[in-house]
């Protein structure tokens, strides 16, 4: 186990594997996220649902490849369209029982990079639509120390330098 949230939630690990070879041979891999630098810094976006500073993405749809999902994903809360995105690796979870689930089950997660220059900041508040899940932006140096973060996108920030 690498990091465990205070609902019960466990990243458990960050499986190294092509994103075509993690679409083949695991399952269920039910969402994507991607860690974004703009510059040096990292950006988060605070939930309003979850109440938590977090990184980018959101759940897969229907017979959406990875790709297309954290494309989507970014588009809708970062107005972003083709940008450069790294696949990381593949994130292995224990998830404690909660909204899209009532059972504890272990799942999986595409995990992406994004670095991006600092005038893209601009772009992003005025393109990105999904202002009502992601109320709003701010640098991880600012808001670390003083923020509710979820513990497990904040340790997921290691994994894009």
């Amino acid at each position: 186990m690498i990091i465990a949230d205070e609902k019960g939630n466990e990243l458990l690990d960050v499986i190294d594997v092509s994103e075509m070879d993690a679409d083949k041979e695991y399952e269920p891999i039910n969402h994507c996220l991607a860690v974004v630098k703009i510059g040096d810094e990292y950006l988060m976006g605070w939930n309003k649902w979850r109440k938590d500073w977090e990184i980018f993405g959101g759940c897969r749809e229907e017979n959406e490849t990875l790709r297309e999902c954290i494309t989507r994903e970014c588009k809708e809360e970062l107005g972003l369209e083709n940008v450069d995105l790294r696949f990381l690796g593949l994130m292995y979870y224990k998830i404690a029982p909660g909204y899209f689930n009532p059972e504890w089950h272990n799942e999986y997660g595409g995990l992406y990079g994004i670095t991006l220059p600092k005038e893209y900041l601009q772009t992003i508040e005025e393109y990105r639509t999904d202002k009502e899940e992601v109320e709003k932006l701010a640098f991880y140096s600012e808001i670390k120390d003083n923020e509710k973060m979820a513990v497990i996108d904040e340790k997921l920030l290691e994994y894009w330098k």
